[in-house]
């Protein structure tokens, strides 16, 4: 399977959040394909085990650093230690949390999510890409968004805007990147279906449903997009196509388009016709 440029034998990986999950898999990848493994997480057991489990992989370099992304010192210290080596090829900026928000939550769960998924990213894109771009090699920035911060749906407001202000952020970094005259690195932003994770098993389910994709598929999915030169890499999964995905992000513009209500999708009076729409 052909490769992205960034992911080449030697050369350094960086994920956040990759005790688990998605982060976990793409570590794993990552160390397969030679690169020497950076994992960032929070402190614990889990973030031990991530180590061991991806050094197993291959005879490469792999280091775990603890780390807790919305502190933005925490995420300099991390890139500082990575660039004594020179700067990474690949970053991977996927640590995220959920944590049920609503939106009239209290402010400490606006901040603790808005810190750790966005705050996040913007901490990561600000402590790497200038040595990425300065060092003049094939690069990639990945960025794991998510359909809800598209669709915005009711419920966990936190988590959507979170999402929805990744999403800017990741696009605004591919113009930046892409107009800066010998720039070899790209951004590229991951849009994860239905996938069994921590996130998941948060909500109380215990084994995978039928309907979702392991983390293993979601970075296979995700490898091979790369390799294609996708920015927007959205995945599907067991119960939800390429084409159903499309038809609801069209009609999540749509609202604004034909002046319909807030999350027409949902609404009592739009219901009907988004189902007929959705058949069409």
């Amino acid at each position: 399977m052909s490769q992205n440029p960034a992911i080449s034998p030697g050369r350094s990986a960086v994920v956040t959040g990759a005790a688990s999950g998605i982060g976990l898999a793409a570590a794993q990848a990552f160390a397969r394909a030679g690169m020497n493994v950076w994992l960032a997480d929070l402190p614990g057991p889990a973030l031990d085990a991530a180590r061991a489990a991806v050094a197993e992989l291959a005879a490469v370099e792999v280091r775990a650093i603890p780390t807790d992304v919305s502190d933005r010192g925490a995420v300099e210290a991390l890139a500082a230690a990575v660039a004594k080596a020179g700067p990474p090829a690949l970053v991977m900026l996927n640590a995220g949390i959920e944590a049920g928000g609503k939106l009239f939550s209290d402010a400490d769960t606006w901040t603790r999510i808005l810190g750790t998924n966005l705050g996040g990213v913007v901490n990561g894109i600000h402590a790497f890409a200038p040595g990425m771009i300065a060092g003049g090699k094939p690069g990639a920035i990945i960025v794991t968004g998510s359909k809800q911060g598209i669709t915005t749906p009711p419920g966990n407001a936190p988590y959507n805007v979170s999402k929805a202000g990744v999403k800017a952020v990741t696009e605004a970094l591919a113009h930046e990147l892409r107009n800066r005259e010998g720039c070899r690195t790209t951004a590229h932003l991951l849009i994860p279906g239905f996938v069994y994770t921590g996130l998941t098993k948060a909500r109380g389910v215990a084994e995978k449903p039928a309907g979702a994709w392991t983390p293993d598929e979601t970075v296979a999915f995700m490898l091979e997009r790369l390799a294609a030169g996708d920015f927007y890499i959205l995945c599907p999964d067991n119960e939800t196509t390429r084409a159903q995905d499309a038809k609801r992000i069209a009609w999540a513009a749509g609202d604004i388009i034909e002046n319909r209500p807030a999350l027409s999708r949902w609404h009592p009076d739009f219901s009907e016709g988004f189902k007929r729409y959705m058949e069409g």
